[in-house]
């Protein structure tokens, strides 16, 4: 994350390619009953004595960089590694992509026995699958304490540093306090029919959705959400800009510090956290063949800690850790289950295209 990235995209978060599901599975299940191989680092990573912080200091300043693989935007990851490196010393060399494409960077690299990244940062689902191809190792950081229990998995080789919310949204000029749904059933009166905004391609929402409505009841409230003719359009930014613009009144599934941001500069849109509201966790996790462990351990406590975090809310997204006040995450809320995401992938994507799309394809959103 510094000036000087390496090379990178500016694609927000997808949904995997089948493809590379499909490679993934196969080797994962080949190796699932394998004893796991020690990490060379694992001493340093779970290390807990009292001079932790200084040994941490002096070992990653000998090591002198950190290599990130992330998918977090260059406008929002340049200001982390800038103060990262003004704290510490160290330089952060960024490779930013899709999370797509950093989870097939790393394992490609893996497989070819090239060990370049410390630091994996992207989003729950190919972290996840990171786990299981063996790449991230479980770590300690005393900044644990100021996340909440949905930020970590059981395995603990990751953790969330911050989320992104599928709230409701609506344009303040087009809709009336009092016609702001209460509920997701409110979606589907007539007043709605053809003004709902839907994100094209956010199957692990619907999944998570119909999951908690139960199969049956979840998958008829999205037929008969379809039935109402809602505007389907790609790409998580586009909506909300749509919305803003006045194209439809209301949208419903997208990012609340997406619309925050828009709201801060004046534009007429409101976010409304409505149950259940699901979060899609983004995480870190320490390479286990780390060139750089030490600097690894460094930037996941940089990134965890109340500095760190402070700087995510800065830039209007969500933070994981309790320790930062934000209106962003004054709710109850539900996490995607990475790990749904993955294992069921075919099924909620051929479901969503049936009902959503007609049985159309689904449209990723454009790099």
């Amino acid at each position: 994350m510094n000036r000087n990235p390496l090379r990178g995209h500016s694609p927000g978060r997808r949904a995997f390619h089948r493809a590379t599901l499909a490679a993934l599975a196969i080797p994962f299940a080949a190796r699932a009953q394998s004893r796991v191989a020690d990490s060379p680092h694992r001493d340093i990573y779970l290390y807990k004595g009292a001079d932790r912080a200084a040994r941490i200091a002096a070992e990653a300043r000998r090591e002198g960089e950190v290599a990130i693989y992330t998918s977090l935007n260059l406008k929002d990851s340049v200001p982390l590694s800038e103060a990262f490196e003004k704290r510490t010393g160290i330089k952060a060399v960024l490779w930013r992509a899709s999370s797509e494409k950093v989870l097939q960077r790393g394992v490609t690299e893996a497989r070819a026995g090239h060990f370049a990244c410390d630091i994996f940062e992207t989003n729950g689902p190919e972290m996840e699958a990171l786990y299981r191809e063996k790449l991230l190792d479980e770590f300690y950081s005393p900044h644990f304490t100021d996340l909440p229990a949905a930020a970590f998995p059981r395995h603990r080789h990751w953790v969330a540093d911050r989320f992104n919310f599928f709230t409701l949204a609506y344009n303040t000029d087009l809709v009336k306090p009092e016609e702001v749904p209460k509920s997701y059933e409110d979606l589907l009166l007539p007043r709605w029919a053809g003004k709902v905004g839907i994100e094209g391609s956010d199957t692990d929402w619907f999944a998570s959705m119909v999951k908690f409505m139960g199969e049956p009841k979840g998958l008829e409230f999205f037929r008969k959400l379809a039935a109402t003719r809602p505007q389907i359009r790609t790409g998580h930014t586009l909506i909300v800009e749509l919305l803003a613009s006045g194209e439809f009144p209301i949208a419903g599934a997208v990012y609340n510090h997406a619309v925050e941001r828009l709201a801060a500069k004046g534009a007429p849109v409101r976010w409304k956290a409505i149950e259940p509201t699901f979060g899609r966790p983004n995480a870190i996790g320490v390479a286990r063949r780390a060139q750089h462990p030490y600097a690894a351990l460094a930037f996941a406590d940089f990134m965890l800690s109340h500095e760190g975090q402070e700087i995510v809310k800065q830039r209007k997204r969500v933070p994981a850790s309790l320790s930062v006040q934000t209106s962003l995450n004054k709710f109850p809320f539900h996490m995607i289950d990475p790990v749904v995401v993955l294992d069921e992938n075919d099924k909620w994507e051929r479901l969503w295209s049936e009902i959503m799309l007609q049985g159309g394809k689904i449209r990723k959103e454009a790099e």
